[in-house]
């Protein structure tokens, strides 16, 4: 069993409360305990957070900030440090999800070429995803955003990240 983890306690409370609907909220604490961690702060708390403060800006180019900061926060992590937290994660199994954000927030802002980019980066290590539900969604969001990549959308998609 892991000791307990106050900062993940908080992370935690704030995405509930902003899956409530109070993403105000939920924004304001996600970005005050952003405050108290720090960018030097441990790695796992930053990705965890900035991923999904990332998913509470309608605005793509905001979400996009705390998407590069959940990235450079996995960058970071090593993989004991995910696994204090759960014995079962594994950081090479973020990166699908981290690169798909990224992809989605630059296709929004009109960046179809680096988009691309970061689904092949998302599509490269698809093999780290578990073969279960969550696996399929990030799956399926990848088809679905290649798609409009293609297709040249910037519209926001039924499938898009959401915390």
């Amino acid at each position: 069993m892991t000791a307990p983890d106050p900062t993940m306690e908080a992370i935690t409370a704030a995405v509930v409360r902003g899956r409530g609907g109070d993403v105000d909220g939920a924004q304001s604490d996600l970005e005050a305990l952003w405050s108290e961690i720090g960018v030097g702060g441990d790695p796992f708390h930053r990705c965890t957070l900035a991923h999904y403060l990332a998913d509470l800006y309608d605005d793509a180019a905001v979400a996009l900030i705390w998407d590069v900061r959940a990235l450079d926060a996995a960058d970071a992590l090593d993989g004991d440090r995910a696994r204090q937290h759960h014995a079962s994660l594994q950081v090479a199994a973020f990166y699908p999800s981290l690169h798909l954000n990224l992809a989605d927030n630059l296709r929004r802002l009109g960046s179809s070429q680096a988009a691309a980019d970061h689904l092949d980066r998302a599509e490269e290590r698809l093999s780290a995803l578990p073969d279960d539900a969550y696996g399929e969604m990030i799956r399926s969001a990848l088809t679905d955003l290649r798609r409009a990549v293609v297709e040249l959308r910037t519209d926001r998609l039924s499938s898009a990240p959401d915390s």
